[in-house]
Parts: C-alpha cells; structure tokens; sequence
C-alpha cells in the first residue's frame, strides 16, 4: 500500500538538500529512486520540508537506511526529521 512521507528537518537549508540530491545522483524535475513514485521539498520558516508518495513503508525505510540518513550526515544535517507517515488512498500526477 502506498504510504505519504513528511519530513521536516529544522535547521537544513535547500542548498544542503541539493547536495544531497547531487550524491543520490538525483537531476531536478527527473525520475524519483526506486520505490518512490511522487517527491517535492519547500523551504520552511525553521527549515525545509520533504513529501513524499512511496510504494510501501518498507521501500520509504530501506531508502532513508541507505541514502537519506548517510548523505544528511555527510552534509551536516546532525538531527533526524520529525517525519509523519500517512496511508495513501489515492494519488494523481503526469508522468506515473
């Protein structure tokens, strides 16, 4: 079952996000990692926020394990996000 993803990181700014996306090898406007079917990121007034529509809870998990936690720390992103989970009941969007 799809799961949404909200991630606020307080404190983590857009430029260091870039340099995340740039290590996963991620472009601006391409396709999403495997397992991840919507993505977008915001600039915040204490941060920036991440969403995201995975296929699974477990694809969202194995994901942050691998990439998200390692590359946030590599950029200096010291505190986890507080990250919210909710169950998809649908989804639209150009492309999928």
């Amino acid at each position: 079952m799809a799961v949404a993803v909200e991630q606020n990181f307080r404190g983590a700014t857009t430029e260091q996000y870039d340099q995340i996306r740039q290590k996963m090898g991620l472009t601006p406007n391409g396709a999403t990692p495997p397992g991840a079917l919507f993505h977008w990121v915001a600039k915040t007034d204490d941060g920036m926020r991440v969403v995201d529509v995975w296929e699974s809870r477990e694809a969202f998990d194995s994901f942050a394990q691998e990439k998200i936690g390692p590359y946030s720390a590599e950029v200096g992103i010291t505190e986890p996000p507080e990250t919210t989970f909710y169950e998809v009941h649908n989804y639209l969007g150009r492309g999928f």
